[in-house]
């Protein structure tokens, strides 16, 4: 969570109510410009000092950053939008404040840059960082009020989501994408219904061909279809599918349509494994309303849960295999039968 001295200046949070409030009054004489240590660090309980049944403890660590801290800033900003990604240390002693900025390197982060903040200090060494193996991506270790190390590993890891169609519905996950933590490739060949301006996390993409631009997606994307047309949802299904490295394949339509598709699929030639990571339906379970928005939540919310599944593991859809083939299709010229032309 960042803040700053100019109205309305708070970004993020650390979850709201009398916690948030608390840490944003601590955090006043850093932003007042009061001659103060460029870290404090409070330790709130949270149900004797704050009145929250939960319990527990809460250990704050408040950090002020200033001018003088803009070449480190953009050093870390550089490593993590190159996808290297950066980690950041900082120390409080009695002697000050030191951070770097940690490069990594075989299998450890070794020391690169220092950020010469008002308090900062070189400093030299390798570390072994947070956010591998399991760990958390922060670290936090202390002795004392006046002797604590923060570790924190950034990384450039918003989800990718690849949206096909820009109908309804992907009008409706557009607004939704906004405030969630995806960055989006939004793709159709209609340029008028791509408006603009458009979030700052959304990408526009207008092709002729849909499908040529499958294989430039990076190898952890998740794939939304949900185009004009059938027999285009079908081409960008198989093309997604050949191409095996996709976090996530969700395809909007009923259960006929699934099934007929994955018939096609498997006639075809395409592995029946693959064919099994086809998710059709979309949308969590208990959302029966067809509005266009109804439907954006639904599939938003189920796309929020797979980011708790590890993209190599693929999602598998909920119907067996074993009879997915069959069932009847309500229209006779489905892009997706045998008889039609794909």
């Amino acid at each position: 969570m960042a803040a700053s001295a100019a109205p309305s200046g708070i970004q993020g949070t650390i979850g709201g109510g009398n916690l948030e409030w608390q840490a944003l009054r601590a955090a006043q004489p850093l932003l007042t410009g009061e001659p103060a240590p460029s870290v404090r660090l409070r330790r709130l309980v949270l149900g004797r000092e704050l009145g929250q049944c939960c319990g527990g403890v809460v250990q704050l660590w408040l950090e002020r950053f200033t001018h003088a801290d803009l070449p480190l800033l953009r050093r870390t900003a550089s490593a993590i939008l190159d996808g290297r990604g950066a980690l950041i240390a900082t120390e409080l002693s009695a002697r000050g404040v030191v951070r770097k900025l940690l490069a990594h390197r075989t299998g450890q982060w070794a020391g690169t840059d220092t950020g010469r903040g008002a308090h900062s200090k070189p400093g030299e060494g390798t570390v072994t960082g947070p956010g591998s193996g399991g760990q958390p991506r922060v670290q936090f270790s202390s002795a004392g009020a006046e002797h604590a190390r923060l570790l924190e590993r950034i990384e450039q890891d918003t989800a990718k989501l690849w949206l096909y169609g820009a109908g309804h519905v992907g009008q409706a996950l557009i607004r939704l994408a906004a405030e969630l933590p995806f960055e989006v490739t939004w793709v159709d060949s209609r340029e008028e219904l791509l408006p603009a301006p458009l979030p700052d996390n959304v990408h526009a993409l207008c092709s002729r061909t849909p499908t040529d631009t499958v294989l430039t997606a990076p190898a952890a994307a998740r794939f939304l279809v949900m185009t004009h047309d059938h027999a285009l949802d079908y081409a960008l299904c198989r093309k997604i599918l050949e191409r095996g490295q996709f976090a996530w394949l969700g395809l909007i339509g009923s259960k006929s349509k699934g099934a007929r598709f994955r018939s096609r699929l498997a006639r075809d030639g395409v592995a029946l494994e693959r064919i099994a990571r086809l998710i059709c339906p979309i949308g969590i379970e208990g959302v029966i309303s067809k509005w266009p928005a109804a439907i954006a939540v639904g599939v938003a919310a189920q796309l929020l849960q797979g980011l708790e599944t590890p993209a190599a593991e693929p999602r598998r859809s909920s119907a067996p295999m074993a009879g997915v083939f069959g069932g009847g299709c309500s229209s006779p010229d489905c892009a997706a039968c045998s008889t039609a032309s794909p």
